[in-house]
């Protein structure tokens, strides 16, 4: 029997959907908690997580609450008149951004395209001349989005092929060598510099100490904005509401979305001031952003975070899951390089493609995602237990001790 026909959602899939995904391929159904179950009722420990959206899991209880009684009460009214969830968020992001003010969208591309305005903005104001200041410096391997502004940011080949053209006036220089960021950002001709605190997409590669405190330093010397993509690695996935704190620095700007939500798609950018009156009437706008039930949805997530100690629970957990993860170096050094991450953003670095040692663990219970063509990327939900940690390193383990070198 064909997979089509097992599954009517599949054939739906096949005959009336764009192929840019490929073949998903399973049909989830139903979540609960760091679990799903697939149309056969076969049940998955998810650490993919939606790629870091589902922060607080699936169906946690305040969550559905929250977002139940204002789908009954107000959903949308756009941005020509207020609604109090949205207001009260921005507030909310206030206490872990500090003074500033926020822009809210629909998802981590439109929040960098927020960004990447907002660099056009600071140049105009910098060098008084419209296009006379444009350059944004990136991190090579970068990921910003797809989008024609995200993927001018992003500098790899698999991303910009075939929709050249892009944007001009980006450069890239190697994550953590900070004497070649010195080098391209330019004080005349630099607006910005937009990095990951750590890569997601490009191969869970974090930014160091070292290399956030210089970059800080450079870009307050040359007055040109840091700007930070928190995207995926933010909202409490490190154990810090935002990964970039342990280094203690305060950025210009930020890009958040993903785990904001918990599930419903929210975007945000936040500015620090000088730069957070750059935005001024009709310069930017946005349909859905900041709506009434995705604010609401933002909302949920930090008083769970916040109730639920969930920043100190991953900071806690982490260290043990992280040394147990990094036993699989040595029980399959054939196969597995190292592991790197923060908290619950962690990548199991391989010498082989990952795409098939991610089959292979769905097909054994566990959801995990690839990244960079290189690693498992593991992104449990911030409420994920030791247990429940302690189940992805055996089914892991399970998988890789068994695997056959071709």
């Amino acid at each position: 029997m064909s997979a089509e026909s097992a599954d009517p959602t599949a054939a739906l899939y096949e005959q009336h959907l764009a192929r840019n995904y490929g073949a998903p391929p399973v049909t989830l159904v139903r979540g609960e908690g760091c679990r799903v179950w697939d149309a056969t009722g076969k049940p998955y420990l998810d650490f993919a997580t939606g790629i870091a959206v589902n922060a607080l899991g699936h169906a946690h209880p305040v969550w559905v609450k929250r977002v139940s009684e204002q789908a009954a009460k107000l959903v949308h009214v756009s941005n020509l008149y207020r609604n109090e969830p949205q207001g009260r968020l921005a507030a909310a992001l206030s206490r872990y951004c500090g003074p500033g003010r926020a822009i809210f969208c629909n998802s981590g591309a439109e929040a960098n395209e927020g960004l990447l305005k907002l660099a056009r903005l600071h140049g105009l104001r910098k060098s008084g001349t419209e296009g006379a200041c444009i350059g944004v410096v990136v991190a090579e391997k970068a990921f910003h989005g797809r989008t024609f502004g995200g993927m001018s940011a992003t500098p790899q080949e698999k991303i910009q092929k075939g929709f050249r053209p892009l944007l001009s006036g980006f450069t890239s220089a190697p994550l953590n060598d900070l004497a070649a960021w010195a080098q391209a950002i330019d004080a005349q001709t630099t607006a910005a510099v937009l990095v990951e605190t750590i890569q997601g997409e490009g191969g869970v590669f974090p930014a160091t100490v070292e290399f956030l405190q210089g970059l800080r330093k450079l870009c307050t010397e040359r007055n040109v904005l840091l700007m930070i993509d928190e995207i995926q690695c933010g909202i409490g996935r490190t154990g810090a509401f935002f990964a970039f704190e342990r280094a203690g620095v305060k950025p210009d700007a930020i890009a958040m979305a993903k785990g904001l939500g918990g599930g419903f798609p929210i975007g945000a950018i936040w500015m620090a001031p000088p730069h957070d009156d750059l935005f001024q009437a009709g310069s930017h706008g946005t349909t859905f952003g900041g709506g009434a039930l995705a604010a609401t949805a933002g909302l949920a997530v930090l008083e769970v975070i916040e109730s639920e100690h969930l920043l100190a629970k991953v900071t806690a957990q982490s260290p043990a899951w992280h040394a147990a993860l990094r036993g699989l170096v040595a029980l399959r050094p054939d196969l597995v390089k190292e592991v790197r991450g923060a908290g619950y953003m962690v990548g199991v670095i391989l010498t082989i493609d990952p795409v098939p040692v991610v089959a292979a663990l769905r097909d054994a219970g566990l959801l995990t995602a690839p990244a960079g063509g290189v690693a498992v990327r593991l992104l449990p939900p911030l409420v994920a237990t030791e247990a429940e940690l302690a189940e992805s390193v055996a089914i892991l383990t399970k998988v890789l001790r068994d695997w056959k070198v071709a």
